[in-house]
């Protein structure tokens, strides 16, 4: 894929702000993604800022650059080229969850002795081992399945739980990390739900595109889609995944949207293989129900957890209640530039053979040892990877619950409440209790010398 003249050329070595890129990981019509590494010493990066201006958690020694020409182009490329940039900042700006990939800043190229390059806008982002794509090409039916896509699943919940649509859920789309975790990735499609509706793109991946969205008509904010969408793809991923075939009949993906249409039409019905166990049978039947009334019955909340069920994993932690928001305009832009922020890529990282790949998420009960590339060798208790991320009380989600059960079952602080994945008085009181173990200021804050703390057997 280096040969893609599509792709935007950027040579081996380069530096964009303290990262140096390295090899070429993936491409589409206007965008790649290179592997980087920071360069510097530790106290001249440890504290750089985002390009919003905020303070910035320490920067990996590792990243994945994605660059987008939004320097070059013709005027209107540009215009949308932009945007496409915009869409992806926004959502990964707003929303920092265990299940999304992570964006630690984003740069500008200054560079006017590279024209192709010049003005480019680069979001520096986690770097990841592998995708699911990559995992099923090796592996049609993997073994790490079930809790793979509980893991998404919870991912859809975080995102739509916050407000957004993903829009372009696919194996591809799904990145794997050093510890076997996933992670929702590609946000170009994203949207902001305004109340039942978002606007979007008119471009999907057709295979993962609910029947409704195949024939609808395009307007002038773009396409109108809703939650139910993502619940549609999420049911052809688990089908992908657990039974290594697409749901619907077809040698082309022509062929497979007419059968969607006739689907949807009651003129088709779903023919799921007899070797799928029950539950999923259930999950998935629901999931590529007909129509979106019919799908909406079955929202993220609920489905997350019939699919943690079904794939025998820890529960998710239970998410907090969100204040009501004044929904925004999305800025439209077409179909044929969604391309050029990597909707065509397949991402062609390298996945490593692990046995922790192929396991489910440990039991709270039991926290295991994973190595980090940044920070070494630590514990964790739910395979989320977190050094950085600050929680505080009244937070919520899955590093809540990873942080109480590291502080229940590997520093023995039992006064830390239920592990439900709510920071309370319980696990403030807990935390602060670690802290002065550890000798740290004993402010109930989780930051990363507190993760540091957390993720080390005394």
């Amino acid at each position: 894929m280096n040969g893609d003249r599509h792709a935007v050329p950027v040579p081996k070595g380069y530096r964009v702000g303290v990262w140096e890129v390295r090899e070429h990981l993936a491409s589409g019509a206007f965008g790649s993604v290179y592997a980087a590494r920071r360069t510097g010493t530790d106290e001249e990066t440890a504290h750089e800022e985002t390009a919003d201006g905020g303070g910035a958690d320490p920067l990996p020694r590792h990243a994945a650059l994605k660059f987008l020409p939004t320097g070059t182009r013709t005027p209107r490329q540009l215009h949308h080229l932009r945007e496409l940039a915009h869409r992806e900042q926004k959502l990964l700006q707003r929303l920092r969850s265990p299940r999304l990939i992570r964006m630690y800043e984003t740069l500008t190229v200054d560079d006017p002795d590279h024209p192709e390059l010049d003005g480019a806008t680069v979001l520096v982002l986690e770097r990841a081992e592998g995708s699911l794509a990559a995992l099923l090409d090796r592996s049609p039916t993997p073994e790490s399945g079930p809790a793979l896509l509980a893991q998404v699943c919870e991912g859809l919940h975080q995102l739509h739980h916050a407000g957004w649509v993903h829009g372009d859920l696919k194996p591809a789309n799904v990145l794997l990390m050093k510890d076997g975790s996933a992670r929702l990735a590609d946000f170009n499609m994203a949207a902001e739900l305004e109340g039942t509706h978002a606007y979007t793109l008119a471009f999907a991946t057709p295979d993962y595109t609910p029947p409704e969205l195949l024939w609808s008509e395009i307007g002038e904010r773009g396409q109108q889609v809703r939650p139910t969408a993502d619940i549609w793809a999420f049911g052809v991923l688990a089908h992908v995944v657990l039974a290594g075939s697409l749901p619907l009949p077809g040698g082309t993906i022509e062929a497979r949207c007419d059968a969607a249409v006739r689907y949807a039409r009651g003129a088709e019905e779903l023919r799921l293989p007899p070797e799928l166990p029950p539950d999923w049978r259930e999950i998935i039947t629901d999931c590529l129900a007909r129509t979106h009334d019919e799908r909406a019955a079955h929202d993220t909340a609920s489905l997350v957890r019939r699919v943690e069920q079904a794939a025998g994993t820890a529960r998710s932690a239970r998410l907090p209640r969100l204040r009501p928001r004044r929904w925004r305009r999305p800025v439209l832009a077409t179909a044929f530039f969604a391309m050029a922020a990597l909707g065509a890529a397949t991402a062609t990282y390298t996945l490593r053979d692990t046995d922790r790949t192929a396991a489910a998420p440990p039991s709270c009960e039991k926290p295991a040892v994973y190595e980090d590339d940044t920070h070494g060798r630590g514990y964790t208790a739910g395979w989320n990877g977190t050094w950085d991320f600050t929680i505080k009380r009244g937070d919520g989600g899955s590093q809540v619950r990873e942080a109480q059960c590291l502080l229940k079952y590997l520093h023995g602080i039992t006064e830390v409440g239920e592990v439900d994945g709510d920071f309370g008085p319980l696990t403030h009181g807990a935390v602060v209790t670690l802290q002065k173990r550890a000798g740290l200021d004993a402010d109930g804050i989780v930051g990363p010398n507190t993760w540091r703390a957390l993720r080390t057997r005394e």
